[in-house]
């Protein structure tokens, strides 16, 4: 069977790369699509290509393009290794029931919402929206002449004279059923649904008021004998309704629209987020040929130039090349990084100055990039726990919404005016669809999307819903201090002189010794000297002493850079420069000594900086309310010297991992509410006890996973951002509930006739649906008023 199998791919291999040669066309040669596999006749007209002096032929010529476009991707049999994503089968779930998962598209069983793809937001145009637009105007090219013929003899247009009453009732039936019963479609089966898993719903509403005055209607037209003389008008022709099914039909896909629009706008900051990666990557091939490659054909191994001015295509490490990169996407530092060999790039960065060659680590859905756009595209799904109270009130809601319509039909047909029974099913179907709970229902979750995106584009990304609700209420905030009060990288920051030698004389001699090290001290204190105009000299006899320093000979003379320890070996007397490195080694700097010929000539410090705006972040979040706590692993005398530079007034010094997370379960104890914020794999435990973890973007992914939110750009003043957004949008849920309520409140008992003994008028159902999609909107707009919050 191997031998077979062998046998076979090499006479595929043979046909596909020239091994027709000397058949003539049309005698039966046949060749492989080297694409998709399939068995191709030659001479039959299909395309082919050639390529490296062989001849390649296509089933198509959608195959012969993929081909065109990447080679060595498909002759290499990468194609075969690439994951195959079948996006008919990708998880799909519902944005208000997220525990409604399932393949590929369809409705909630619950709510009757369509379902979302989980993976965000996608290239691909929303058929949902297409489907209803179309819907849309089917609807509304029906609902003009039913209006012009039903309402245009109040306005004294003389349709109704023209047809006659029976042809103009014939008109209206024809005109409504094809709205209801195929642009409406899609509102029944929802509202089926409903009833079938009782699961009571927006739907339900519609299903039953558009159905009942239709089905009314239809009735009235042909079987008017069913009814009492004392509904007929003064013709003699029973009242019909038509037109209030069809307008509410197409009032109803207005808001559906609307809602469907709102939805693509929130998810700009996701596409905005995936634009960020290039379309193509710069594929070198083993035999050194280069061509731009479509990037989903990119796979973790590939080796990629990337070019100056462009971004980089995939997660990776640097094989060759030294340039600097723009790495504000994740980090939010606007002073491009340094890369050369071994250094790490990501997804989506801009490649500034020099040429990279990488190989490709991460690929896909792996990426930085894409994990960033998932956990937007997870968050704008989620669900606050406010929403629990509206999805509780709409359980209860809809029956007894039913239970009024009927009651009121009652009533009406019992002692209602003449024609009572006409009177009685207005009242009915005006009730059902303007008690509709859409406004209801699209109170937390357009909030929350609008939030979410907003909140992205100020890079600060909600892991959850629940996450940006508690953020509103928080009143402590514990931080870590290296990475998220300080840089997390250091820099030099002293550099004292002890005898003749000027500082330039120091840092010439210290960035020449260092400056073929790659230790982050090291790069501390070459960037110093850079920052200086200080160039390093060539050094000789260089030797790295592991965990003491480095010596070698500058100018014939012996130098070192290191330790006490080092020192102490070389025989230099360190006592010279008195207390001065043991008040900075106090202050959580590091010290090393520089001697020159045998003698100490100096020494240099290098600290992690606090951040610029630390200070005035502390600041801004105390005027919040924020009780700042500071939990750090350093020294109590570091920490307290941190803490008064910049404000916090509770210190927590030599906190282990596990004691976070101790002193967040204490905070809960004394009934605070806690925020952790943090970017170390130390405080991971901590930011998935505290009540919202915050993790900064520049920190370890573990703690990035641990966290309800994430910001960007690793700064303080995000926690400010992200207080205000949760509170803005807690407060514009709220006001969306309070919205939906009231008009609810005050809409059915008016749709039901109470203030009929004072007007003399009764609601129709045509206004009740009108009424009904205007509260929709009105929670849109109000939603999509954050778009605009200024952070």
């Amino acid at each position: 069977m191997k031998r077979e199998d062998n046998s076979a791919e090499t006479a595929s291999d043979a046909a596909c790369c020239g091994g027709h040669e000397g058949q003539a066309p049309g005698s039966g040669a046949v060749a492989i699509d080297p694409v998709c596999g399939m068995t191709v006749k030659l001479g039959a007209g299909k395309p082919s290509l050639a390529y490296k002096g062989k001849d390649y032929h296509f089933c198509s010529q959608k195959c012969h393009d993929r081909f065109d476009a990447d080679p060595y991707f498909f002759l290499s049999g990468n194609n075969r290794r690439k994951p195959q994503k079948a996006s008919a089968n990708a998880p799909f779930t519902c944005p208000m029931d997220p525990e409604i998962v399932q393949e590929g598209p369809g409705t909630c069983p619950i709510c009757g919402m369509a379902l979302e793809p989980m993976s965000g937001a996608s290239d691909e145009p929303n058929h949902e929206l297409i489907d209803f637009t179309r819907r849309l105007w089917v609807s509304a090219l029906a609902a003009v002449p039913l209006l012009l013929l039903t309402m245009g003899p109040m306005v004294g247009l003389p349709t109704r004279d023209l047809l006659g009453e029976t042809t103009s009732v014939i008109i209206e039936f024809l005109l409504a059923t094809p709205v209801v019963l195929w642009a409406a479609a899609p509102f029944f089966q929802r509202g089926w649904t409903s009833l079938k898993t009782r699961n009571f719903n927006m739907w339900t509403l519609i299903m039953l008021g558009v159905g009942a005055g239709y089905l009314y209607s239809t009735v009235a037209t042909f079987f008017p004998g069913l009814f009492p003389d004392t509904i007929r008008s003064d013709s003699g022709h029973v009242p019909v309704y038509f037109e209030a099914s069809v307008v509410i039909v197409a009032l109803i896909f207005v808001g559906q629209v609307l809602e469907l629009r709102a939805r693509e706008k929130t998810g700009d900051a996701i596409r905005a987020l995936m634009d960020l990666a290039p379309k193509t990557a710069r594929r070198i091939t083993p035999e050194g040929d280069e061509y731009d490659a479509p990037l989903e054909n990119i796979l973790s191994g590939d080796k990629l130039r990337v070019r100056p001015g462009e971004s980089v295509p995939v997660d990776g490490e640097v094989l060759d090349g030294r340039s600097s990169v723009d790495e504000s996407l994740i980090t939010g530092e606007p002073v491009p990084v340094e890369k050369e060999t071994g250094d790490t790039v990501t997804g989506g960065t801009i490649n500034k100055n020099g040429t990279l060659i990488i190989k490709a680590v991460k690929v896909g859905d792996e990426t930085v990039l894409a994990q960033i756009v998932d956990m937007v595209a997870a968050a704008q799904r989620s669900r606050a726990p406010i929403q629990g109270l509206a999805d509780r009130v709409a359980s209860y809601f809809v029956p007894a919404v039913v239970a009024i319509a009927a009651i009121a039909f009652a009533l009406w047909w019992a002692v209602g005016p003449e024609p009572a029974f006409t009177h009685a099913v207005v009242a009915a179907v005006s009730v059902l669809v303007i008690a509709c709970p859409c406004a209801l229902g699209l109170a937390t979750p357009m909030s929350i999307m609008t939030a979410t995106g907003r909140g992205a584009q100020a890079g600060v990304l909600i892991k959850e819903a629940a996450a940006l609700e508690r953020m509103a209420k928080v009143d402590t905030l514990v931080v870590d201090k290296t990475g998220t009060l300080t840089e997390g990288r250091p820099v030099l920051s002293d550099v004292v002189s002890l005898g003749d030698a000027n500082e330039t004389d120091l840092l010439t001699i210290a960035a020449s010794l260092e400056a073929g090290s790659e230790h982050p001290l090291a790069e501390a204190i070459v960037g110093g000297a850079e920052e200086r105009g200080i160039k390093a000299a060539a050094i000789e006899d260089f030797e790295a002493i592991t965990g003491k320093g480095v010596i070698g000979r500058l100018k014939d003379e012996p130098v070192a850079l290191g330790n006490a320890a080092l020192m102490a070996d070389l025989g230099v007397d360190t006592s010279g420069a008195g207390d001065a490195p043991t008040e900075l080694s106090d202050a959580g700097k590091t010290v090393m000594f520089l001697a020159q010929a045998g003698s100490l000539i100096g020494f240099v410090a290098v600290a992690d900086r606090i951040k610029p705006n630390a200070a005035e972040a502390i600041r801004a979040l105390k005027a919040e309310g924020f009780h700042v706590v500071m939990a750090t692993g350093d020294t109590e005398r570091t920490a307290k010297a941190v803490a008064a530079e910049i404000g916090i007034d509770e210190v927590r010094a030599g906190v282990l991992p596990e004691g976070k997370q101790t002193l967040v379960d204490e905070l809960h104890a004394a009934g605070r509410s806690v925020a952790m914020a943090g970017d170390g794999v130390n405080d991971a435990p901590a930011l998935a006890a505290a009540d919202v973890g915050i993790a900064m973007g520049t920190g370890a992914d573990v703690a990035v996973e641990s966290a309800g939110i994430t910001l960007l750009h690793g700064d303080l003043d995000c926690i400010f951002k992200a207080r205000r957004l949760a509170k803005a949008t807690l407060a514009n849920i709220r006001q969306n509930l309070f919205f939906a309520f009231i008009y609810n409140s005050l809409g059915v008992p008016i749709a039901a006739g109470v203030l009929f003994p004072l007007t003399g008028m009764l609601l129709s159902p045509m206004f009740a649906a009108a009424a009904m999609s205007l509260s929709s909107v009105s929670v849109i707009a109000n939603a999509l008023r954050m778009r605009r919050l200024k952070l």
